[in-house]
């Protein structure tokens, strides 16, 4: 299945994609939040699909999206998965996976307008497949983590480099500021994709190509990061496990590239669709 979440922000809607066509599912199904997953929504609505898809309202093209999934409990990110931006960031590859996360606040839809923050000097991108949980885990093993999720996204981790490496403490500062988790424009769940482990990925700004990777690179793999995350921290429903990022952010480029007023950035992986997003420079009352 394909799950979006359409409307204004903050009044989003549930609904699926069959066949390239958008349909409004919000008479016979709760928002794609927690209580969702928790309660089995997923199953009962591909019973709803195998039933009948002939009366289901079309949504009409060109509404906004937001993010495929209501604000989730957390936003898990991890640091450095990809060897060539572990070098192109003259960082060591990590023993073991780094965890850093993502302020709630931050998510957004595809193509909502990344705000540049106040005082910014470095906002850059990162193009990532994140994972979506669909029943609470706590100390599960490898072998049994991929039972635990329920599909995957586009997420674009939008970072603030001064925030995150210069002004001390943790990365958290550099990557919670409000637009900097746009994920999307789907949810697809996991039956739908037959090699997580083999996804290109890609980024450009401006039309000129920054990140074109393969999820084949990832240094843990999915089942290992969602087990090795349940040792610290329970997953609820509908959390966000993001996996790293390939080379080519603009923190890497010598000299570096940040993001300006007006860029475009378009970005995609295999099977989970695109996103677009412009760059904004922060304005009061803006966001």
């Amino acid at each position: 299945m394909i799950l979006i979440r359409f409307g204004q922000p903050g009044k989003e809607q549930p609904g699926v994609v069959i066949n390239e066509q958008m349909y409004d599912m919000s008479s016979l199904t709760e928002d794609f939040d927690e209580n969702f997953f928790t309660s089995g929504g997923l199953k009962k609505l591909e019973a709803l699909l195998r039933k009948d898809t002939g009366s289901f309202p079309e949504i009409p093209k060109g509404s906004r999206l937001g993010s495929p999934i209501a604000r989730p409990s957390k936003i898990v990110c991890i640091g450095l998965n990809y060897a060539d931006h572990a070098r192109e960031t003259n960082a060591s590859i990590p023993t073991e996976p780094v965890i850093f996360l993502k302020a709630t606040s931050s998510l957004c839809g595809p193509f909502d307008d990344i705000i540049i923050p106040k005082n910014s000097e470095k906002t850059d991108w990162e193009v990532e497949l994140a994972v979506i949980i669909e029943k609470k885990a706590s100390y599960i093993s490898e072998g049994e983590a991929l039972d635990y999720v329920a599909g995957y996204c586009l997420h674009n981790d939008v970072s603030e480099r001064t925030f995150q490496l210069e002004r001390n403490g943790t990365w958290d500062k550099g990557k919670g500021c409000d637009t900097f988790a746009p994920l999307g424009p789907w949810l697809v769940t996991k039956d739908e994709i037959e090699d997580v482990n083999s996804l290109r990925l890609w980024l450009s700004v401006n039309g000129n190509m920054m990140q074109n990777g393969t999820t084949a690179n990832l240094i843990y793999k999915i089942p290992f990061l969602v087990s090795y995350v349940s040792q610290f921290m329970s997953l609820l429903p509908g959390d966000v496990i993001s996996t790293g990022t390939p080379a080519g952010v603009g923190l890497g480029m010598k000299p570096p590239v940040y993001l300006k007023d007006g860029d475009v950035v378009e970005l995609g992986v295999d099977g989970l669709g695109t996103a677009k997003q412009n760059a904004r420079a922060y304005q009061t009352n803006a966001v």
